[in-house]
């Protein structure tokens, strides 16, 4: 238990049964009343966002989340496996909890996999990835001064919009956020 006196942002609370990661947080103290404190949190099941306000010194139930820097080993049709590089164990996670990161796993990356009591909460991946382009159709040598994008299929699979003058074998980095082209790799 804690008191909302203790609230950090990426804390987990455990409200009404269910686990919300604590996004924003801002202690109020108006010029009448007692003091607040006004949360957006974030479910970490559903993803959806709410705002919560707790009056000051409120005690709240936080959740024991435990993240460890887990590697991706393999996809088997019905799970995606990651091995603890500590203790070796091996976890299978199912698709609908790594969600949008499998976009952007290769096989032997490491990734930040949470659980909470033996359950797996989500997947996390750096912010950015280097993948390399496997499919692009050749820009047109007028359309380089636009800035224009084109569609790029990536190593994963994964399809992105990319400026005109990448070519296919080319390494790019990749926001794992918005699936936003952040560069070319220099090799």
């Amino acid at each position: 238990m804690a008191t909302t006196n203790d609230l950090k942002n990426g804390m987990v609370l455990k409200i009404e049964g269910q686990l919300w990661t604590v996004v924003e947080f801002q202690h109020v103290k108006p010029g009448k009343g007692p003091a607040f404190v006004r949360t957006k949190l974030r479910n970490v099941e559903s993803g959806k966002n709410v705002d919560k306000t707790f009056n000051a010194g409120t005690k709240v139930e936080t959740a024991n989340v435990d993240k460890r820097t887990m590697q991706y080993l393999y996809n088997d049709g019905t799970s995606y496996v990651f091995m603890d590089t500590s203790t070796f164990d091996q976890l299978e996670v199912p698709p609908e909890t790594v969600g949008d990161a499998k976009n952007f796993m290769l096989e032997n990356q490491e990734a930040i996999v949470a659980t909470n009591e033996g359950r797996v909460l989500f997947v996390e991946l750096p912010a950015s990835v280097e993948l390399e382009i496997t499919h692009t159709d050749p820009g047109l040598q007028g359309d380089r001064s636009t800035g224009g994008t084109k569609p790029a299929t990536l190593e994963t699979g994964h399809e992105i919009q990319v400026p005109l003058f990448l070519t296919t074998g080319e390494k790019v980095k990749v926001d794992t956020r918005d699936s936003s082209y952040l560069g070319r790799v220099k090799s």
